[in-house]
């Protein structure tokens, strides 16, 4: 390429070297105003927020001295010093966590077969019609906009303290999150299949389960491992108001000061989290590697 430029004319070169520094140029003034627009709007948008620096500042000396207060015994010895008293209510924590993922586990299947339900009448490619498409999709969005910890405070009061409120709201929160991902799946399906499967006078339901399920089925498991891994946190926040799990716990502590039951309680759940994450991304890993090998 620099062979042939270099026989050019000089006059011919010259055009095309100023045509190349003006588009170089012209790209630099667009990044220059895209970024100056970035900083103004994200400037705008802290002083709307009542986002101040100096009060962040002053006061990020308590956020450090609260984590040395977490990893500190009564006594006055780091925590690692003595796992035996850091870890003294593990018994009781244990059971309260098998609550929270007993309390996910459940959520997370009822809103997967519930999005399973509404995914096919939520996409565009396979819904009976743009009426049925259009309330399905906004009741997803309903479902998945509202906070989950907004519909366990709800079910709290509905139905009182303890695991039901959670299992309700994160079978609410699940079903708008893994609706809008099952449909767009489907959207992505090859229609081919269920042209042919049509041709045949097969029924719809008939169409959706021979050629659109086998072609998304590793897709939907996929997303509800990767929905539980994220409803273990959500069911561990939603104890904060009173729906069950270790969540609890871990708000007394945190109101009652104790403070290295509140580092030893969000150890168990970080550490619990990792082992969902590393067991849910090699069954993820293993679908996909089935799929492929199809």
């Amino acid at each position: 390429m620099a062979t042939a430029i270099s026989i050019l004319p000089a006059q011919q070169l010259a055009t095309l070297n100023d045509a190349y520094r003006k588009a170089v140029a012209r790209k630099r003034l667009k990044a220059t105003v895209a970024a100056a627009v970035f900083c103004a709007a994200l400037f705008i948008a802290a002083l709307g927020a009542d986002v101040n620096l100096h009060t962040f500042f002053t006061y990020f000396g308590n956020f450090v001295s609260y984590f040395d207060r977490i990893l500190t015994l009564d006594s006055g010895a780091r925590v690692w010093t003595d796992p035996v008293e850091w870890f003294w209510g593990l018994k009781k924590w244990l059971r309260l966590l098998g609550e929270t993922l007993l309390i996910s586990y459940v959520g997370t299947l009822t809103g997967a077969v519930l999005a399973f339900a509404l995914n096919f009448l939520a996409a565009q490619n396979t819904s009976p019609g743009p009426w049925v498409r259009f309330i399905i999709r906004r009741l997803l969005e309903f479902a998945r906009t509202v906070p989950g910890i907004v519909f366990a405070l709800i079910f709290v009061i509905a139905f009182g303290l303890g695991p039901m409120a959670g299992v309700l709201a994160i079978a609410i929160h699940t079903t708008g999150a893994l609706g809008k991902l099952f449909a767009e799946i489907v959207e992505n399906a090859d229609m081919k299949p269920v042209e042919g499967i049509r041709s045949t006078g097969a029924s719809w339901l008939s169409c959706m389960r021979f050629a659109i399920l086998p072609q998304v089925s590793a897709g939907y498991a996929s997303y509800a491992l990767l929905r539980f891994e994220i409803n273990v946190r959500e069911a561990s926040v939603m104890g904060f108001v009173g729906a069950g799990g270790i969540g609890q716990e871990l708000v007394v502590a945190i109101r009652k000061f104790y403070y290295s039951d509140v580092s030893a309680i969000l150890v168990t759940i970080i550490v619990t989290v990792f082992i969902i994450d590393i067991s849910t991304g090699w069954l993820r890993a293993r679908l996909f590697g089935k799929e492929t090998r199809r």
